[in-house]
């Protein structure tokens, strides 16, 4: 189940040599995004969300400890059980608190990595229908593809949590 509609945080990183990050989208964290209160399985609460809302390609996991991005693909997570601090951006992004109902959506060259978590931290995570998973730990031979690819991504048709009417098409179209 979703809050009403609500306006993401938004932050944009530049590329640090490393990590390309996306030069035009910013990444997008949504507050309580999706009520979690009262429910004994928030891990399905989110995949129904996403799912609902056209999003894919479904996994369950804590977070990479190394700093990570995807090329060809935009990705969103949101966070079913307890707390964790991510840094986004690469080595000069920023550190963020994300907390359990949060969702965050990462467009494709933005570095994210975890930087410390609860120890009942489950996130669950998914893909939007375009663009193809990869998987870029930041060696220069992914850089100078990346930033090729990157603006070619193409963005998703709805939000992960509000759909056709989300922030995302405003923010990103």
């Amino acid at each position: 189940m979703t809050t009403s509609l609500i306006a993401p945080e938004t932050h944009l990183f530049a590329a640090d040599g490393t990590i390309p990050n996306n030069p035009r989208l910013p990444l997008l964290v949504y507050r309580n995004a999706i009520d979690l209160k009262g429910t004994a399985d928030p891990e399905q609460v989110i995949e129904k969300a996403f799912l609902a809302n056209g999003w894919r390609d479904l996994w369950r996991a804590g977070l990479y400890p190394e700093t990570q991005y995807h090329s060809s693909i935009h990705e969103a997570m949101g966070i079913a059980r307890g707390r964790a601090r991510m840094r986004f951006g690469g080595s000069n992004g920023r550190d963020i608190e994300l907390f359990s109902g949060d969702v965050v959506v990462v467009p494709a060259g933005t570095g994210h990595q975890g930087v410390w978590a609860s120890p009942d931290l489950m996130v669950i995570g998914c893909y939007p229908r375009t663009g193809r998973y990869d998987l870029c730990l930041g060696s220069k031979a992914e850089y100078a593809k990346a930033i090729t690819s990157i603006p070619q991504v193409p963005v998703p048709d709805t939000d992960p949590v509000f759909g056709a009417h989300g922030a995302l098409q405003q923010l990103w179209g």
